[in-house]
């Protein structure tokens, strides 16, 4: 018979089994059925408990596969443009960064800045992305209508580009390296 170790608070009793190795169990009486006794050893539920747990635990550790987290930070750099906001835009730029004619990070950044002062509503539509991906690098491909405005109904400026752009993954996030651009259509 197991014996009883300690008497824990909430109705828990630890208990000794046979073989040496302890265990706890629920210990209830329930004087309105005569004193029957319900014991309920928690031993199977501990069990399942655990294994839910670590499949809970290896779904949140489960990682964004590469291409999904490239499109989600080209989503979140074209976000940043709509809402016009430069910060946001290059933090998705590397340090590295190189655009046309010698562009650096922080030019990039300046041109945005730039784009964004002197149109009250900016717009940048992407169409399909075409990706090719690498061991920790990728090239994306695109086109892109950019349009800008004074917030009327038809935006004043607009132009569509061809669009090419290096990315490199560092410490699990994308990274800008490279972009290039031509003017498919507009001025």
């Amino acid at each position: 018979m197991d014996g009883i170790v300690a008497q824990l608070p909430g109705g828990w009793q630890s208990v000794q089994a046979p073989d040496g190795g302890y265990k706890l169990r629920m210990h209830r009486e329930r004087a309105a059925n005569g004193g029957i006794t319900l014991q309920r050893t928690i031993e199977r539920r501990t069990i399942r408990l655990v294994f839910v747990c670590a499949l809970a635990l290896l779904a949140a550790c489960a990682r964004t596969p590469p291409e999904e987290a490239l499109r989600q930070t080209v989503d979140a750099m074209q976000a940043a443009v709509s809402e016009r906001d430069a910060a946001a835009f290059s933090a998705h730029l590397a340090e590295d960064f190189v655009g046309p004619g010698g562009m650096d990070r922080d030019a990039a950044r300046r041109m945005a800045a730039l784009y964004f002062l002197q149109h009250a509503r900016v717009g940048l539509d992407t169409g399909p992305l075409t990706i090719e991906m690498g061991e920790g690098h990728a090239t994306v491909r695109f086109t892109a209508a950019a349009t800008g405005g004074g917030g009327r109904l038809l935006p004043d400026a607009g132009q569509v580009y061809q669009v090419r752009t290096g990315w490199r993954l560092e410490d699990g996030d994308w990274r800008l390296t490279s972009a290039e651009w031509t003017t498919v259509l507009g001025r």
